[in-house]
């Protein structure tokens, strides 16, 4: 097969490239066969997929491999621990088998927290018949996530991704819902839902038509405490053309104007990791494209090593942000899993990075906030360091908690110039953290159980 430049002036069409087809990129050909070997040992644990305009438009090959989008998109040898690289080295030097290969890919991905924050455990919500809703979670009392079954990929894989199981054919890691109807249900037996958040995956992966269907369906249900339907997505960064010149791209900004024009709001939860993901003309044009339906852009970003631990960088994207009609949300710290190791970034080095950043940006990207864990127990926001009866001590406080009663409370943790997650801290001034007992008792009331085959 040989490789072609696309053609950006036209309408591009999506070429993906994974493990079966990346060597052919002439790009990848210059880098040798040990950079190649090392990306393919890392792509059989962890998912990879780049696509022709990642790889044409936002990649500086020049600056590989400290690129940040090629980081961003492509396996690094560091991604996997030394000793499950060697694990899956060996399998394929050996030439095992494809099934031998999966049952050691999947023995590794089981050691990397698949489903970090209880999700599989302590989110999925049941109707009042009691049937279980495995395309859903429901953590925080206002939001509803609903993940339907046709929106489990993405025009390309970021290698920090927390979903990843979902990415790498573990079917029983999937969250998959494919009717809208146990959505209604659900929302109308629980009135303190305002919010319902379309997840995967990405949902605009989806055509028009289908993603219509599932729109239609909470609309025409009338919800009286349905007011806002939120979409997180990189398809600005990864696939602007979804909106510009994709066969259905007018379709799915018509959608966007049907939720606007029907009274609910309509938030668009960008996913930007870098300045450069905001550089192209088609990323300028279907922004302006989306806004003009009356859809809200809110901008958010995992803080991530070797991609974007700058303060500069974070306050020109910002910026940049603000000038584009998008409004900075939330900087969140890289979850507990998959590539953890490789990503996290230490807490106060986080939080020295966000306030520098925030510091030199206007008032209007002011909206943004961070760092922010999504942990077990909620969303725990570093609020900075301090120093308490002559201990030096990390404040943070719940922006959203698993109890509504938890949020804005200030707790202290022990200064920990190296703890990267909630869970290396160590509670200050007292012996237990104030949340940990309800946290306790709320884990015993909700046993893990056996997830259904997809």
């Amino acid at each position: 097969m040989t490789y072609q430049e696309s053609t950006w002036d036209d309408s591009p069409s999506l070429k993906s490239y994974t493990l079966s087809n990346f060597r052919t990129l002439p790009q990848i050909q210059n880098l040798g066969e040990e950079i190649q070997f090392e990306m393919e040992v890392v792509g059989n644990v962890l998912p990879f997929k780049a696509n022709n305009y990642v790889v044409e438009q936002l990649i500086d090959w020049n600056n590989v491999p400290n690129d940040p989008i090629f980081v961003l998109t492509f396996p690094q040898k560091g991604m996997l621990k030394p000793e499950h690289y060697q694990k899956m080295e060996t399998a394929l030097k050996n030439n095992l088998d494809k099934k031998e290969i999966t049952k050691i890919a999947n023995e590794i991905r089981l050691q990397l927290n698949p489903h970090p924050a209880g999700q599989m455990e302590l989110n999925v919500p049941t109707l009042k018949d009691g049937t279980k809703l495995y395309g859903m979670q429901h953590k925080y009392k206002e939001t509803c996530l609903f993940f339907p079954s046709q929106s489990q990929t993405c025009h390309a894989y970021c290698s920090f991704c927390f979903r990843w199981p979902q990415f790498v054919g573990m079917d029983e890691m999937k969250f998959a819902m494919q009717e809208g109807e146990q959505l209604v249900q659900y929302v109308s037996e629980h009135p303190e839902i305002s919010d319902v958040l379309f997840t995967g995956g990405d949902p605009m992966i989806m055509k028009a038509k289908i993603f219509s269907k599932y729109v239609d369906t909470l609309i025409d249900a009338k919800l009286p405490n349905l007011k806002t339907i939120r979409i997180g997505t990189k398809a600005l960064a990864y696939w602007p053309y979804k909106f510009l010149t994709d066969s259905d791209s007018q379709e799915m900004l018509d959608v966007f104007k049907k939720i606007t024009d029907s009274g609910l709001h309509l938030a668009f939860m960008a996913h930007f990791n870098h300045l450069n993901e905001l550089s192209t003309d088609a990323v300028k044009n279907a922004i302006k494209e989306v806004r003009k339906t009356g859809a809200q852009i809110r901008t958010q970003s995992p803080i991530l090593a070797h991609i974007n631990d700058d303060s500069e960088m974070w306050a020109k994207m910002w910026t940049k942000q603000v000038q584009l009609g998008c409004i900075p949300y939330y900087m969140f710290v890289v979850r507990d899993t998959g590539a953890q190791h490789y990503f996290g970034i230490p807490l106060v080095k986080a939080y020295d990075i966000f306030r520098k950043a925030y510091s030199s940006v206007s008032g209007l990207a002011r909206t943004v906030r961070g760092p922010s864990m999504s942990a077990t127990p909620g969303k725990v926001h570093v609020i900075g360091t301090a120093q308490l009866n002559d201990q030096k001590v990390i404040v943070l406080r719940f922006l959203q908690g698993r109890n509504p009663d938890w949020v804005q409370v200030p707790f202290f943790a022990k200064y920990d110039e190296n703890a990267i997650w909630l869970d290396d801290l160590k509670p200050a001034l007292t012996d237990k953290f104030f949340f940990d007992e309800e946290m306790k008792n709320f884990k015993a009331t909700h046993p893990t159980e056996d997830y259904p085959e997809s």
